[in-house]
């Protein structure tokens, strides 16, 4: 599967324009492909209290554009946005497929900080998954991935292909340079982890995306301006790896009742 991770945070509060950077991004992925944009891409960040009135439902006239895009370029898209839910908004992260299905919807399940938890409330599910092309997607959205509880999930329902939407801030950077690949040969399975870049209020997001493997090796890297990167996933290098790689299988799950 061909995968784009877009680095980019868009513009802040301008749906159109940043619908218009994920039309021009998907059409450099190339059909049958995949693009993963960041989190919350859609309406921008550090957007406060406009939250309320940007938070469309996970069908809504948003949903409708991405999968406009999505069909006229043969391209399936996962992107963060806010969803509102009745009187409750989630921050989200939606797939949707190169013929415009609706595949996936994940709300963001450990929120970061007094921004996300003045603004979120948390999703219940941890585990959200959706086929692709004969590879399982899983999902999940930033700070999310920094619980080894969660990812382990991931690894035991089967995902090979764990998409996370990102805006990491300065100074956590050691999480894309180190933390990702680490999860990604733990659990033995591909981590998609794409960040924000440049300043927003009081944010610094830094960049760094990451294609990491379950061999531990990162197969692309970004830096720290706006870019869009491709790469391969390769399920014959996914199976081979957890052929050779016995830490599901070498498990004792009875030993660790203490964690739950």
């Amino acid at each position: 599967m061909r995968l784009g991770l877009l680095q980019s945070s868009g513009v802040v509060g301008a749906v159109e324009r940043n619908l218009g950077v994920l039309g021009e991004a998907a059409g450099r992925v190339g059909r049958g492909g995949l693009l993963v944009a960041p989190e919350m891409f859609l309406t921008g960040y550090a957007i406060g209290d406009d939250i309320g009135r940007l938070a469309e439902a996970a069908d809504g006239d948003s949903a409708g554009a991405v999968a406009e895009i999505a069909v006229r370029h043969g391209v399936a898209i996962a992107y963060g946005y806010p969803e509102r839910d009745g009187d409750a908004v989630f921050n989200s992260a939606q797939l949707i497929s190169g013929s415009g299905e609706r595949l996936a919807n994940y709300r963001k399940t450990h929120l970061f900080g007094c921004f996300e938890r003045e603004h979120f409330t948390p999703g219940e599910q941890a585990v959200v998954q959706a086929q692709l092309d004969g590879i399982t997607v899983g999902l999940m959205i930033c700070y999310d991935v920094e619980f080894p509880e969660n990812v382990r999930a991931h690894a035991l329902a089967g995902t090979d292909l764990l998409v996370v939407p990102t805006a990491q801030m300065h100074p956590f950077q050691f999480v894309a340079e180190s933390m990702i690949p680490v999860r990604a040969f733990e659990n033995q399975l591909y981590v998609a982890y794409v960040n924000r870049v440049g300043t927003e209020g009081e944010f610094e997001f830094v960049g760094l995306s990451v294609l990491a493997g379950p061999d531990g090796v990162a197969r692309t890297r970004a830096g720290r301006a706006e870019e869009l990167l491709v790469a391969d996933v390769d399920p014959a290098l996914l199976a081979a790896s957890r052929a050779a790689n016995p830490y599901l299988a070498d498990r004792r799950p009875g030993l660790y009742g203490s964690l739950v």
